[in-house]
């Protein structure tokens, strides 16, 4: 729960809501499979947003955040509004969201997962007596839902940006310009190499980590900015590296260093793979995260590991970045509008994938054999042989970002064989629910919004 004052942008993220009298200000939401709500009462100049995620908890006995579901999060936020003076004959609402994003497959329609929370939601808000002012649910496309907290007025505008096919690039981009940046991407930080080298053979030195780090003055003030952020929610504040140890523990500050070290090759500004300012490095810590939680609940992967793949997934972005702000508003349409896979996309318009940049990236730089066989084939992790079962878990956690996690930085995986995915990591389709309700649970406790991470 957040009740605000002073609003002036604020990204309600997934899983949580805001509530807030009236003011100078917006409260905005991306949904895609997720469910967004507004509600508004202008005489008592109550109102506010709810980002579901999902219909129900899967199990009775659930004692975890309410606000991820539609059945527990919309009555806590009708209370919420209740007590802050809102009444239920005047309160109207908005609802947006519940998409099968790009084209539906038998898996999706089985799923319906955004269907389902719809469909609760318009029946707690029939049984309350709450008029619906709009409401724009279901369909193939990606939206986001705004609440303008000055005037009362909610809006749902896609996220997509429409364009023609004329409106691409006239510059064919040759892959040998291509390579030629790929050798001069600047060298991984020697310090990022030990931790992925200790992550691997499973010896950790804290101590001479920390050390290093401590030298190394620009490594040290992002590892220290990035234990501060919402993104680790940590209530001490952390004024040191040692501090930083003590808070977080070895396992997580290594993690921690790690992502401090990455974060300069994500820095890309907003206009080309990030929707918004951060959002490539927005979206790798979530899928790191991600990546992690599903290695440990399916047990079939190191929970470090699977860390450090789900940070680097998307590396080759980094290189394909610049050329892809020429095809910008191509690449909007046929992957946000026409479903198309991003990597087919890619290679139609750049004779390479940002995964195939990625693995020549990962051998350039000594990534083991089999991170770098996760990083070329996370979009088709049926082909990895030397790390199947980790390309498999990086695969889902990067989809389930895509379709939970929107409006960070472009992306539209298609999910044609997702069943024998699931079946190489022993999960059957009626048990991807409960995977996505244990994932999500995590990630909704951790993550922050766009505009507060500030990193």
């Amino acid at each position: 729960m957040q009740i605000f004052s002073n609003i002036r942008q604020h990204h309600v993220a997934p899983g949580s809501y805001v509530a807030t009298k009236r003011q100078n200000g917006i409260l905005y939401s991306y949904l895609g499979t997720c469910v967004g709500v507004t509600l508004c009462d202008k005489k008592a100049e109550v109102e506010g947003l709810i980002h579901l995620l999902l219909p129900e908890p899967t199990s009775n006995d659930y004692t975890g955040k309410k606000e991820i579901y539609a059945t527990t999060g919309m009555p806590l936020f009708l209370d919420t509004l209740y007590s802050m003076g809102a009444k239920k004959k005047e309160l109207e609402a908005t609802v947006a969201g519940g998409a099968l994003v790009g084209p539906v497959t038998q898996e999706d329609l089985y799923l319906d997962i955004g269907g389902k929370t719809a469909e609760i939601v318009n029946t707690i808000l029939r049984k309350n007596g709450i008029r619906i002012n709009q409401s724009e649910t279901g369909g193939y496309f990606s939206c986001k839902l705004i609440l303008d907290l000055k005037t009362f007025t909610s809006s749902i505008e896609p996220i997509s940006k429409t364009a023609s096919s004329s409106e691409r690039s006239t510059r064919k981009v040759d892959r040998s310009e291509i390579f030629h940046k790929i050798d001069h991407v600047r060298p991984i930080p020697q310090i990022a190499l030990k931790i992925i080298r200790m992550i691997q053979e499973k010896d950790y030195n804290i101590p001479m980590i920390a050390r290093e780090v401590k030298q190394d003055q620009i490594i040290s003030a992002k590892v220290i900015k990035l234990c501060n952020s919402t993104f680790f929610g940590l209530k001490k504040k952390v004024d040191s590296i040692d501090r930083a140890m003590v808070i977080l523990g070895e396992k997580l500050i290594m993690q921690v260093i790690l992502s401090a070290s990455f974060e300069p090759y994500f820095s890309c500004s907003e206009g080309g793979y990030s929707l918004c300012r951060g959002g490539l490095f927005q979206h790798a810590l979530d899928t790191a995260r991600a990546a992690e939680k599903l290695a440990r609940f399916l047990k079939i992967a190191t929970p470090d590991i699977a860390y450090t793949a789900g940070l680097i997934h998307d590396i080759g972005k980094v290189v394909l970045d610049q050329y892809l702000v020429a095809e910008l508003p191509l690449f909007y349409r046929r992957t946000q509008i026409e479903g198309m896979d991003l990597c087919e996309l890619e290679r139609e318009s750049f004779g390479i994938t940002h995964a195939e940049v990625g693995g020549v990236l990962a051998e350039k730089w000594g990534l083991s054999d089999g991170l770098s066989d996760t990083i070329l084939y996370h979009h088709q992790p049926e082909r990895s042989t030397r790390n199947p079962k980790l390309t498999h878990v990086i695969y889902l956690a990067d989809l389930i970002m895509s379709r939970f996690h929107l409006g960070k930085e472009l992306e539209h995986i298609n999910t044609d064989g997702l069943y024998s995915r699931l079946e190489k990591i022993g999960l059957t389709p009626s048990q991807v629910p409960a995977v996505i309700d244990s994932v999500s649970q995590e990630i909704s406790k951790e993550s922050s919004s766009i505009d507060r991470m500030d990193l």
